[in-house]
């Protein structure tokens, strides 16, 4: 039997509390475990793994320049929850089955805080990765207010372990943010967006193999995953009740495979205030927001004119995106509900600024190189696709060099169906165009003709960004500075089933000639 929807109250994580805080210095103690959770008022509790007893796990907020040490304690059982294939690179028998590292999407942090692929670690920290560096890390939050999120990056089972529940909200704000008169406090809200399957008995479902299996390999990867329910902060088709005022709502794609995108069932607009990395120059009013894996949108809705009336926020987003299946209206096209008050515990003084921030723009003519990254697929030996970037898997060697502090165009190219919401860790990045090429050319010649125009990023795509969605049969032009850390870093697919197998490769920032090291 269905489960019903917009019975269930929004779950709203609570605070991280600091275990110590100076002005040197905030302390946090995380530890991942596993337990038992209730995600919606009809099932029984669900086995999830989460963050300080929570799944998503509770929200960090931040300000810019405080200097943010977290130590990541990984105390979960040491089989997992969820099927894991052993046949893909990096999930070997050699390798503790339960491994975790966490990765702050879209921070600016060291090598060995940013949660590399392979400084993972076993329980207790009793095996760690080839890359592993250190128990606490250090996030220096010098970069502007941003919409973040932590979450698991463990190579080749990213997937199960963020699907098992290990993401959280991480808000970082700034004095200029601050000081804006947007919605505060109790009306600024996270909306992790989720998809989940469940069994019978309440449990998480997650595919043991494809269709049809694959021969001779069971668990074995799929190559997307698609869940039938939508889940914001753990509550399947939650509700919220508001207030007829504005609110703030970070809304963060945390799903597997799908993409949203969100319409109110209202008709109104929602006014777009920020991207991934932080406010856009102004706010953008935008009837449907698309959101790929990993993308944010910071956005107020404004319940004012809605007393009494209850508001679906829904998808739209074909799965794959953007040619798959439309989402069942009656199920996947259904996200939460507002259910509007007609009063107000307090006047609304809040406003919407016309001016938000200055994003100053990188300028291709000053790029030190440019990058072509063929986003490409092939078979493995048990005829699984295996998705790849520039025909290389992750562990092979680096290609990608990018020298401190100078700028570069990357061009991906996406001869491929469907899109690929493109992660670079570290650095921050603008859109520059997507352009029409012709896909059967390319894949006979693997030379670029263009059959349009290069098509400008949509106003609210004008922000600083660290997910972009590379659309097929399209060149995605994206613009970024290298700075300010050298190191060993990751970019990727950030559909999580791809980046699993084999969708990530490193990238190494070096240091230039004359450049003095950063103390």
């Amino acid at each position: 039997m269905p489960l019903k929807k917009f019975v269930t109250p929004l779950a709203i994580p609570p605070t991280l509390k600091p275990i110590r805080h100076s002005p040197k210095e905030t302390f946090y103690q995380v530890k991942m475990t596993q337990f038992k959770q209730r995600l919606h008022r009809d099932l029984p509790l669900t086995t999830v793994w989460g963050y300080n007893g929570r799944s998503p796990g509770p929200t960090i907020h931040a300000r810019k320049n405080e200097r943010v040490h977290v130590k990541w304690i990984n105390k979960l059982p040491l089989k997992h929850l969820l099927p894991v294939d052993k046949t893909i690179p990096g999930a070997g028998p050699n390798v503790p089955e339960v491994r975790t590292v966490v990765h702050l999407h879209g921070t600016v942090a060291r090598q060995g805080s940013d949660g590399y692929p392979t400084a993972w670690f076993s329980r207790d920290f009793k095996v760690v990765g080839p890359q592993f560096r250190r128990k606490v890390y250090v996030y220096p939050n010098s970069q502007n207010a941003a919409t973040l999120f932590y979450h698991d990056h463990a190579l080749a089972i990213t997937r199960l372990n963020l699907y098992a529940g290990l993401s959280g909200a991480y808000l970082l704000t700034d004095a200029h943010e601050a000081s804006l008169p947007l919605p505060k406090g109790k009306f600024d809200i996270p909306l992790i967006i989720q998809d989940r399957s469940f069994k019978k008995n309440g449990q998480l479902f997650y595919p043991s193999n494809t269709t049809p299996p694959v021969k001779g390999v069971n668990p074995s990867i799929v190559p997307n995953f698609f869940g039938n329910t939508i889940m914001v902060n753990g509550t399947v088709w939650p509700f919220l009740n508001v207030e007829p005022r504005k609110y703030r709502f970070r809304i963060i794609n945390g799903s597997n495979s799908r993409f949203y995108q969100i319409k109110l069932s209202s008709g109104q607009s929602f006014i777009q205030i920020g991207s991934d990395q932080g406010l856009l120059t102004k706010p953008i009013q935008v009837k449907q927001i698309t959101l790929g894996i990993g993308e944010r949108a910071d956005v107020i809705i404004d319940f004012s004119k809605h007393k009494g009336q209850n508001i679906v926020l829904t998808n739209h987003a074909r799965a794959p995106f953007p040619g798959g299946t439309l989402p069942n209206p009656n199920t996947t096209g259904k996200i939460m509900q507002f259910q509007v008050g007609r009063h107000l515990t307090s006047p609304d003084k809040s406003r919407i600024p016309a001016k938000l921030n200055v994003i100053p723009r990188l300028s291709p003519a000053k790029a030190r190189r440019v990058r072509w990254l063929k986003l490409s697929s092939a078979p493995d030996k048990y005829g699984r696709d295996v998705q790849m970037l520039n025909n290389r898997g992750f562990e092979a060697p680096v290609t990608e060099k990018p020298v401190l502090g100078s700028i570069e165009v990357w061009n991906f190219v996406n001869p491929g169906t469907n899109t690929h919401p493109m992660h670079l860790h570290l650095v921050k990045f603008q859109v520059l165009s997507r352009r029409p090429f012709d896909v059967n050319f390319y894949n006979k010649t693997n030379k670029i003709r263009y059959t349009g125009r290069a098509i400008p990023p949509a106003p609210n795509e004008r922000g600083w960004k660290d997910v972009v969605r590379a659309n097929p049969g399209q060149v995605t032009k994206i613009i970024a500075r290298f700075v300010p850390f050298t190191g060993l870093f990751a970019w990727h697919c950030h559909i999580l089933e791809h980046e699993d197998y084999d969708m990530m490769r490193p990238m190494r920032v070096v240091r230039g000639k004359g450049i003095p090291r950063r103390k």
